[in-house]
């Protein structure tokens, strides 16, 4: 059953528009305006892995995380329920949720955390979720430690990235400006843009070059889950 959920997952075709899933050692982010669907996304490419039987790591920095559970638990019923399949909690206990203040940013102290929780805790995780970080304080050196933090421990990252201000948001290859600096460390790059009925995922970068193009996948704006 799930295996047939893993083979039909929308996920697939996200992966397919940026060159397939993120490897060892490769950071991704989702990027838009606040309340689009950022945090969605990256819970149903986490869910994606835990029904593959991986190990996730959802780091948030938002003071609502209670919701982020909230999104796993109703997704995870979602799709689920299309299969008739009951087993949630024997995903949920390949994921750990920390919660870390952004006001008190401090990257060693977190990568710290993440690799005591590896390491000693023996959590062998596959990916780390990075969600509610605040770029406009995130400087190249922090963006740099995780790079280095995910080649050591063999992990991908995604991070989601919410923009602040007036419009424009993104230079003229789709790149976000909040990224300016540290956007040489991701390897993927994708914006959510609201369109008429919908949410487009254009992929801005993929695998370290600049390819601005709409994906095959949409989010829909009521449910916020990805459709092909």
């Amino acid at each position: 059953m799930l295996q047939e959920l893993v083979q039909k997952s929308p996920i697939r075709t996200f992966e397919k528009s940026i060159n397939g899933p993120l490897e060892s050692g490769e950071l991704g982010v989702i990027a838009a305006p606040s309340g689009i669907g950022k945090t969605a996304v990256l819970v149903q490419i986490a869910l994606d892995k835990l029904m593959q039987d991986k190990k996730i790591i959802h780091i948030s920095f938002s003071k609502h995380t209670d919701r982020v559970l909230v999104w796993y638990k109703d997704l995870l019923a979602t799709f689920f329920k299309k299969r008739n399949i009951t087993n949630e909690d024997d995903l949920e206990k390949n994921r750990v949720l920390l919660k870390f203040n952004q006001e008190a940013l401090a990257i060693d102290q977190v990568l710290k955390s993440i690799r005591a929780l590896m390491k000693d805790g023996g959590f062998s995780a596959d990916s780390i979720i990075v969600d509610g970080l605040d770029f406009s304080a995130v400087k190249p050196e922090h963006m740099a430690a995780f790079k280095a933090f995910a080649v050591e421990m063999g992990v991908s990252i995604w991070y989601s990235c919410t923009f602040k201000g007036e419009a424009p948001f993104c230079d003229k290859n789709n790149i976000p400006l909040l990224l300016k600096g540290s956007a040489s460390s991701f390897e993927v790059i994708v914006v959510l843009e609201p369109k008429v009925g919908h949410i487009d995922l254009t992929v801005s970068r993929q695998r370290g070059g600049c390819k601005a193009g709409s994906s095959a996948l949409k989010l829909d704006p009521k449910t916020l889950i990805l459709e092909n």
